[in-house]
């Protein structure tokens, strides 16, 4: 399943994680946290990986397709967990 949302919405989720969300996500997934930074719009390619996002120009920082919603969907769960409302 995918996803479509802005670049910008995308990063209002990332901004409203608490401190250790990504390393959280990444180790409950198994993966590295430079993936999940990648996943939010980071360019960790060193240690990190492509996560099956693309984005295409446009207004409010363009169109974000989402084509692996783990690491979405494990986000929007930290933030109903702490009560953060977007």
């Amino acid at each position: 399943m995918t996803k479509t949302i802005t670049f910008n919405e995308l990063r209002r989720i990332k901004d409203a994680l608490p401190s250790g969300s990504t390393a959280r996500i990444a180790q409950e997934l198994g993966i590295e946290k430079d993936t999940v930074r990648n996943y939010f719009g980071g360019k960790h390619y060193d240690n990190g990986e492509s996560c099956g996002m693309h984005i295409e120009p446009g207004p409010d920082g363009g169109i974000v397709m989402l084509d692996d919603l783990e690491i979405f969907n494990m986000a929007m769960k930290i933030l109903d967990e702490k009560g953060i409302k977007l």
